[in-house]
């Protein structure tokens, strides 16, 4: 009896080790360099946000490998470790605009009238699951994602306008244009940790191992805390990759 309780978990080890073998040849792995565009954004913008003066996109790039495995000739599952930041710097025109800002060392909370200029960085390591359809040169990709961020700013200053404070019709505060008169924010540490939401991908192999990729990452969480009461809207990012790929295997 002990001889053939040996023999039968032998079988299986063997049988398992094969299957994981097996599972493993038929992977295909992928390697990518990418550039991203978009921003940081509410969906649909609300009335407070009165016109963009300017937007200049980040260096955001976006460096990963992945793996797919088909369970037929259309369809599998692939997923990837990508390391990317999502960035840039906005400069908008806002009316009765709730914010807090420090303002030649004083602590200032109450709707603005003016311009925001923003900067946002956010480095992180990103996990996307997605299911795969394959049809001759092409894939399509769908699925979410999760982000680590490791790295997280989110900071500016409004300029050239005034601050009523606490509510609309509080005290004016004149908010200039330099150092000693703007006002700064920093809202870094009230960013999470923790992002996800949905991408959609195709890739599409112009030689044997070279191909093309492009994404679209749409942010559903927002890049803020739940807790986070200063900015009204929720901001999510919403990026765009076009990206370099290369079959390993």
């Amino acid at each position: 009896m002990k001889y053939r309780i040996i023999t039968l978990f032998l079988s299986l080890a063997f049988a398992t080790t094969v299957s994981a073998e097996s599972f493993l040849s038929s992977l295909e792995y992928d390697a990518m360099l990418g550039f991203s565009l978009g921003g940081t954004a509410p969906v649909g913008l609300p009335s407070s946000i009165r016109h963009l003066n300017s937007y200049r996109p980040a260096p955001n790039f976006r460096l990963g490998a992945g793996a797919a495995h088909m369970f037929s000739s259309s369809w599998g599952i692939s997923s990837a470790l990508i390391v990317e930041n999502k960035g840039m710097k906005t400069d908008a025109r806002v009316e009765d605009y709730h914010m807090t800002m420090t303002r030649g060392g004083e602590q200032l909370e109450g709707r603005f009238w003016g311009d925001v200029e923003t900067n946002v960085t956010e480095w992180m390591f990103t996990v996307p699951v997605q299911a795969a359809f394959k049809t001759g040169d092409f894939r399509f990709r769908l699925g979410p994602y999760v982000s680590l961020l490791f790295d997280k700013r989110f900071k500016g200053h409004a300029h050239d306008g005034y601050l009523r404070v606490g509510n609309p019709t509080g005290a004016k505060m004149i908010i200039g244009n330099d150092s000693e008169t703007n006002g700064q924010y920093n809202f870094s540490s009230n960013m999470r940790f923790w992002q996800w939401g949905m991408d959609l991908g195709a890739d599409w192999y112009v030689r044997r191992r070279l191909g093309i990729a492009a994404d679209l990452s749409w942010g559903l969480s927002g890049v803020h805390k739940s807790s986070f009461k200063t900015i009204e809207q929720t901001l999510y990012p919403i990026y765009g990759t076009l990206a370099l790929i290369y079959r390993i295997h």
